[in-house]
Formats: C-alpha cells, structure tokens, sequence
C-alpha cells in the first residue's frame, strides 16, 4: 500500500524505473474501518516478479515509496479484483476504469474470465455492435480498441467465429433490407446522418 502523505511525489516513476509490471488501484479514499471511522486513503500497488525474488529486494522498493511491509500474493486474480473491491460489495466499489497499469501489465496476462463473465460480455459486444451498426469485424476491433474497452476486445478477439457471424448476420440483413446501406464497416438506414 501507497499512502498520499508519505510516497514521494515521483512514487510512480519509481514503480517504472523497477521495470516490473506493477498495476495500482483507484485511490481509496472512502474506505471505512470496523468502527465506520474513515481509513487513511491509500493505494494498493501489485508489482510482479518474473520468479521467486528476495523478501529484502522488494522491501527495498516499498521502503523507496515510504509503503508499509510488503505482502507476498498467493494468486494475483483475487488481488486483482480487490483493486477495486470487485468482490466485496459491502465495501465501497472503485471503478476499474481508474486501475493503472505501469510497464505493460496486463491483467489479462494473470487474469482469466470466468464463464459468467465472457458471456456478460459477449451480451454487451452483441449491444455495442447493434447500436453503433457495426457489420465488419476490423471496424469492431478498431472501435474498442479506440474506446478501450479491453475485456470486450478481449472476448471479441477470442471468440471470432461467435463475432464474426454475428456480424455476418448484421451485414446480410442490411445488404437485404431495403433502406439499409453498408458505409465503412456500418449499416445504417439510407439518409442516415452518421
């Protein structure tokens, strides 16, 4: 953990120069205790080692940032999740938009979706094609990618035939219909602003 009042103001660039992949949350700044006394804002930091590493030497980066004694994970998923409290609803619920990543870390590198989740978000790539009137896979990609929306990307990338037949089916019902067009990888309706 990263408090505001102790880190030195270039905590971060630290974290960079170590050339671990690190991933820190939101702040936490409404954090409360047992007592619903308000907890002291802070950051949590994950920092990844490529393989067993030295208690000292990572003590030694945490003492840089003027951080508490570093803790060992066992799995970096649930960690991961706690960044934003993901699975504690009774506490408060940080968004995971705010999570930053430092020298390529990449969640999806510790992190696999469960079932649950790739279908909820295969039901929000089935939306976002639908309300943008996407019809082309490359245009998808581009625009979540643009928007990064990184987990929809994800799912899309990993379940292509799934997308692409969607798509597929967008592209043949606009080519159909009348008064649809096809214009840069979207159907819209002929005289359409967009």
């Amino acid at each position: 953990m990263v408090y505001p009042e102790s880190a030195p103001e270039n905590w971060r660039e630290i974290l960079q120069q170590t050339g671990l992949q690190c991933a820190v949350s939101p702040l936490h700044d409404a954090d409360k205790n047992a007592d619903e006394t308000e907890k002291k804002a802070h950051w949590h930091v994950i920092m990844c080692y490529s393989g067993p590493t030295a208690f000292s030497i990572v003590e030694g980066i945490t003492g840089k940032l003027n951080a508490p004694a570093p803790m060992a994970l066992e799995q970096i998923k649930g960690y991961y999740r706690y960044l934003t409290h993901k699975d504690n609803p009774e506490k408060v619920q940080y968004d995971a938009k705010d999570i930053e990543h430092i020298n390529g870390f990449n969640p999806h590198d510790f992190i696999e979706l469960s079932k649950s989740e790739v279908n909820a978000l295969k039901q929000e790539i089935l939306k976002y094609i639908s309300e943008n009137g996407l019809v082309e896979y490359a245009v998808l990609l581009d625009m979540l990618m643009v928007a990064e929306l990184w987990d929809m990307l994800d799912v899309a990338m990993n379940h292509t035939i799934f997308v692409t037949a969607v798509l597929a089916s967008w592209r043949h019902m606009a080519q159909k219909e009348r008064g649809l067009e096809v214009k840069d990888g979207r159907a819209s309706w002929v005289g359409d602003d967009e």
